[in-house]
């Protein structure tokens, strides 16, 4: 294992993805999109909680201190936090069994881009939509493995990715309701030999931290798209990262062991969920508002 990684969570995810902090409760979220379980676990440590799922669901958003948000492979849930309990909010491609739902964040305003793929990551089968107050709308076609979803704090502009493309694009939107105001651009190309675009957060200052699948790393871009720093990482398969602590100071990383060989030999810390011990000056995600 890397000399700096610690690991916040030592249970192997089959797809961890989709982490997202609860400051309200002191908790941090994650899903295991194949294993059908959404995770839970205080930032102070302690074990952590799995929760069965009936669906395979991709992330997951607060709405309040007693309900979230679970993105899923047929539509918008919210959750019950005491019970468990699921209702159904929206559907979204509920009429397409061969779709799921993966990679979404939650802007400054409250809205939600949720992107959605192919289960076999087929090409072209990718979308990301928009959500604000129970209206969805499609945002972009045409893509195979949505990532990278990630807003700046002012809410004036979004990153988004297609993993199988290996580029990151990013396009200005709307501070008031998080809809792209403009055409996307380029932010960073990373070339097949490196690994591809997964899960990216940016934190207080400006820093775009995007986990590299497949590269074993967790990379740092300024504003401009200049890689300014590279983490070495314990597991090949990185997915997303998240901000957590009282002062969202510490960011953890999900993993995953979806393809590689069953005991993991060659990849022995796959799956897990990972502190990393650089401080940042991070911040949580808002509350998606549903009405």
């Amino acid at each position: 294992m890397s000399g700096w990684a610690g690991i916040f969570c030592d249970r192997a995810c089959l797809l961890g993805e989709g982490p997202a902090a609860h400051p309200g409760l002191g908790r941090l979220y994650w899903l295991d999109i194949l294993g059908k379980h959404l995770c839970e676990r205080p930032f102070s440590g302690g074990a952590t909680t799995l929760h069965d799922l009936p669906v395979m669901a991709s992330m997951v958003a607060r709405v309040d201190d007693s309900t979230l948000l679970l993105g899923a492979e047929d539509g918008l849930y919210l959750r019950d936090v005491a019970t468990g309990r699921m209702r159904l909010l929206t559907a979204l491609e509920a009429d397409r069994p061969e779709t799921r739902s993966n990679d979404g964040r939650v802007h400054p305003s409250g809205a939600l881009w949720l992107g959605t793929m192919g289960k076999g990551a087929e090409p072209g089968l990718g979308s990301i939509y928009w959500f604000f107050r129970g209206e969805i709308r499609t945002l972009f076609t045409g893509l195979t493995i949505p990532n990278a979803i990630a807003f700046t704090a002012d809410g004036t502009g979004a990153l988004f990715a297609d993993s199988e493309a290996g580029t990151i694009w990013r396009v200005a939107t709307d501070p008031e309701t998080g809809l792209p105001t403009g055409d996307r651009r380029v932010f960073v190309t990373i070339p097949p030999s490196e690994g591809a675009p997964d899960g990216a957060v940016i934190d207080g200052e400006g820093l775009v931290w995007n986990a590299r699948w497949g590269g074993a790393s967790l990379d740092a871009y300024a504003p401009d798209g200049t890689r300014v720093r590279s983490i070495a990482m314990p597991a090949r398969q990185v997915t997303c990262p998240a901000f957590i602590g009282p002062d969202a100071d510490t960011l953890v990383v999900t993993s995953a062991t979806a393809g590689l060989d069953p005991d993991r030999s060659d990849d022995r810390f796959a799956g897990l969920t990972f502190t990393v011990p650089v401080k940042v000056k991070g911040r949580f995600e808002p509350a998606v508002r549903v009405a």
